[in-house]
């Protein structure tokens, strides 16, 4: 038994007491050096808040002392002078893409590989992490949910190691498919994507109280239905949340008290009175809440099972936390570190030059859709569709694109066109710049709008 001070941003979080069957440290701990183990009596550096402090900033995992030793290896590796690669990019010809993916794989003899599935509820920022992994936008973000329609991959390849990313759709139920209007398929794409991964990343957008307070009950089943999978849970958007002891409780929620078979009791010494009436309100919430109508989905669970889930929180059989901003890319790049060190040895999938397995006219139209996403209200954007009337190459080596946006309202057309034709204009501009990003040369896109009928 321990207690100590965590600081976050260098500001006081809580003290606590962890009780764990065996030692558990922290990533930032171990690699601050001027900072003691908060295991020893020894006369620390003192916080704010007094006791044994390390930082806690910019990312923070719970972890073993077996792996952490393994990851501050393969840091010290990575440091002993690795050349920087840059991030691949996707060619803008689609036969070229098409002979990138054919490709047999450039694997080094002593190569190892790691399938990653990020799964968690819409809205999560699975994709926004995805992408800054990658180091180039490929997958749509946006503020609203279900931004992703369809399961696709990222491929990072570094020295010997290559991390196949699974990016997949928020896990959603039948009755909000139909609600939303939106393809079948997502209720099956994530389910068959966990079956391919060698680690399940749970995302959870702390930032929002109700989906924090406990895990999506479709996330649930996706982890039941797979035990065998290793999983990690990542607490994402943690620059949002201003009372920084939450993330705390929070954790102890979502892991049912239990990372890496290992029990771990968080005790906050000062708890103001409104936290207990905040948690009563909760579990009177939780109680009264009735399950959706075809919230379920054809399951390998019995009835049974279910019932034991939708009384549960968290999952007890997380190998490790993370708690972090997938916008920082410090943040990030401390994850990748975990990847690269989880990876088996095993044979490359893809050429070191594939960045995804998506075609540049689905990287394309994705990223018109997120733009959409984000300017147009409500509905309008779920039910749109689009057509790409021209793909071809400009005189001076620029890429043409001519895109056709279909609604199916006279009114929807008035808003994706806006005053003067300046909404539409504005998603091209914006679109045309990601796009240069990814294509790496400059894009002019063309987008038109017309009435469906």
């Amino acid at each position: 038994m321990c207690t100590l001070v965590i600081t976050y941003k260098k500001a006081c979080l809580v003290s606590l007491e962890l009780l764990f069957l065996s030692p558990v440290v922290t990533y930032r701990q171990a690699r601050t050096k001027t900072l003691e183990s908060p295991f020893s009596k020894g006369n620390a550096a003192r916080s704010r808040g007094g006791g044994n402090g390390f930082i806690f900033t910019p990312a923070c995992f719970i972890t073993s002392e077996a792996f952490l030793s393994r990851l501050m290896k393969g840091k010290a590796a990575e440091a002993d002078g690795n050349i920087y690669r840059l991030p691949a990019s996707v060619p803008p010809d689609s036969g070229e893409q098409l002979s990138l993916l054919l490709k047999h794989p450039d694997q080094p003899e002593n190569s190892k590989v790691l399938k990653v599935a990020i799964i968690g509820a819409p809205n999560a920022g699975k994709s926004t992490l995805s992408n800054q992994l990658l180091g180039r936008k490929v997958f749509a973000v946006s503020k609203k949910v279900h931004t992703t329609r369809s399961r696709a991959l990222g491929v990072l390849t570094e020295e010997y190691t290559q991390i196949i990313l699974l990016d997949t759709p928020g896990l959603t139920t039948p009755s909000k498919v139909k609600r939303h209007q939106l393809e079948k398929s997502l209720l099956v794409d994530p389910w068959n994507t966990v079956k391919e991964a060698d680690l399940m990343v749970v995302m959870v957008d702390v930032a929002d109280k109700w989906m924090s307070s406990r895990l999506d009950f479709e996330v649930l089943k996706c982890l039941a239905q797979h035990p065998d999978i290793p999983a990690v849970l990542v607490l994402n958007k943690v620059d949002l949340v201003k009372a920084k002891d939450r993330l705390l409780d929070i954790t102890a929620q979502l892991t049912c008290g239990v990372v890496n078979g290992r029990k771990m009791r968080i005790r906050p010494v000062i708890k103001p009175p409104w936290a207990e009436k905040r948690s009563e309100r909760a579990s009177e919430d939780e109680e009264n809440a009735a399950p959706e109508d075809g919230s379920e989905p054809t399951s390998a669970l019995s009835k049974e099972q279910l019932k034991t889930l939708r009384n549960q929180q968290g999952w007890p059989h997380f190998k490790d936390v993370f708690m972090l901003s997938s916008v920082d890319r410090e943040d990030v790049d401390t994850l990748k570190s975990y990847f690269m060190v989880a990876a088996k040895p095993g044979s490359w999938q893809y050429h070191s030059e594939v960045l995804t397995d998506q075609s540049p006219e689905e990287v394309c139209t994705n990223i018109i859709r997120e733009k959409l996403l984000e300017y147009l209200p409500q509905e309008v954007p779920y039910s749109m569709t689009q057509s790409v009337e021209l793909w071809q190459d400009g005189e001076d080596g620029e890429l043409d694109i001519s895109v056709k946006l279909y609604t199916k309202k006279e009114t929807h057309m008035r808003m994706v066109i806006g005053t003067a034709g300046q909404m539409v204009a504005r998603i091209a501009r914006e679109a045309s710049e990601d796009l240069s990003r990814v294509y790496l040369r400059e894009v002019r896109l063309k987008l038109s709008v017309k009435l469906k009928k």
